[in-house]
């Protein structure tokens, strides 16, 4: 179940599919990131058990999912290249705490609100476009589902269950409310 406070916008997917291809590229991008997260919690958390053994299968993953989407961008005839970001993610993580242990444990349910929004979005693009996107996005959907658990899983395991109950309405309110005041771009998080 995703833990989401609010529904997408429906809005949104007529602005998504105005411009799908900033989308898809934007996709990328999250894929990318995404990857790059994951490690870098590894990186910046060495001594905590589990982390390492649950992020990193999660990172080569997220790889395989941007392989994916520069496959389709290169079928699409869209070039990779810089995009301007939704300020989502970064707007989301100033909730983050900056005193630990619960900045980890904030930084996880984060990644895990992120993930459930990108699940979200997926499914609702896999309902609305042609048939071959349709399939990639479906595709997609039950590692976002399974990457949004583990998130959640991994902060419940090292900061314990009580934290994450408490902190992770908060956290999904403030993803929610981000949303709403987000510029309308054509991106997977705006």
């Amino acid at each position: 179940m995703l833990r989401l406070a609010a529904p997408t916008d429906p809005r949104w997917v007529a602005r998504a599919l105005a411009g799908l291809d900033e989308v898809l590229l934007d996709h990328a991008h999250c894929e990318k990131k995404a990857a790059s997260t994951a490690l870098a919690l590894c990186f910046r958390y060495p001594d905590r058990r589990g982390l390492a053994e649950t992020l990193s299968p999660l990172a080569r993953e997220e790889l395989v999912h941007f392989e994916r989407m520069l496959g389709v961008l290169a079928a699409r005839g869209i070039p990779f290249g810089r995009q301007i970001p939704s300020p989502y993610a970064g707007a989301l993580m100033q909730a983050v705490s900056r005193d630990e242990p619960a900045r980890l444990c904030d930084s996880l349910l984060a990644m895990a609100l992120i993930e459930a929004r990108s699940c979200e979005r997926m499914g609702l693009l896999a309902a609305a476009v042609d048939p071959p996107l349709a399939a990639v996005y479906r595709g997609l959907l039950a590692a976002e589902a399974r990457h949004h658990r583990a998130y959640v899983d991994l902060a419940a395991a090292l900061a314990g269950r009580a934290l994450v109950e408490a902190r992770l309405p908060a956290l999904a309110a403030r993803e929610a409310a981000v949303l709403a005041g987000s510029p309308p771009m054509a991106r997977l998080h705006a």
